[in-house]
Parts: C-alpha cells; sequence; structure tokens
C-alpha cells in the first residue's frame, strides 16, 4: 500500500474545524496529513478540536500556523494558547512541494471574476446572485 502525504490548506475560518478532522482521516488512513491555517484566528478550540489535534500528532501529522499571514494577537493565541506549530510561507512551500496531495480547502467567496476559460458568464452571474 502507498503511503501518501496530505497538505491541507485553510484560508476560511469557517472550515478549520472540518478541515482539521479531515486531516486526521487521512492519517487515521495510515497517510501523513498536515494542515495550514492562513489568514486567520482559530475559532475558540473546543475539547474535541484538541483532541483531533492531539489525536493527529500522535499519527505523524500536525496542524500549523503560517506566521507571515496573520497578525499579532492571531499569531499568539494560535501558537501559544491553541498550540499549533508556527511556520513561515518559505517553510509552508517546501512543504507543499514535498506533498503528494495539495488540497485548498473552503476557498472564501472570489472576488475576481473567472476567466472565460474556466466559465461562460452565465454561470459567472448565477454564482454572484447565490
Amino acid at each position: 500500500m502507498s503511503v501518501y502525504k496530505f497538505l491541507f490548506l485553510i484560508p476560511n475560518k469557517m472550515y478549520i474545524p472540518d478541515a482539521m478532522r479531515s486531516t486526521l482521516g487521512v492519517a487515521v488512513e495510515n497517510h501523513y496529513g498536515f494542515a495550514a491555517i492562513l489568514h486567520q484566528k482559530m475559532p475558540p478550540i473546543t475539547e474535541y478540536m484538541a483532541e483531533n489535534l492531539e489525536w493527529s500528532r500522535d499519527l505523524e501529522g500536525d496542524a500549523f500556523c503560517v506566521v507571515d499571514t496573520v497578525d499579532e494577537e492571531a499569531k499568539k493565541y494560535n501558537v501559544d494558547e491553541v498550540g499549533l506549530t508556527s511556520i513561515t510561507l518559505e517553510e509552508l512551500s517546501k512543504m507543499a512541494l514535498e506533498a503528494d496531495y495539495v488540497i485548498a480547502y473552503g476557498l472564501p467567496y472570489q472576488l475576481r471574476e473567472l476567466p472565460s476559460m474556466c466559465a461562460d458568464s452565465k454561470t459567472v452571474e448565477s454564482a454572484k446572485t447565490e
């Protein structure tokens, strides 16, 4: 059986708990799971999330706070209080190159329109109204 490295990039605060659970899920399946939280302060950590983080680390995975993308308050909370491992964008890019799968989890609504080759104008307009 092949063993893969998964890197979940999480730019949207709303999806952090679910993405961390997915990170644990791949670790349970005997793969390596890593989560990188960008631009966000973690939501209040519940006992459930703390257990998932601990279990993920027991299975040789980890959760990171990309410190170059957050303010000092978020960095202090994410690293010192929640216990995420700090990582820089440069270190994250090296990790992404080593990963077998990089998954952008829960992207926020895009402010720019898609290029015409990606979607027709009707699809773009209907997405705006939803």
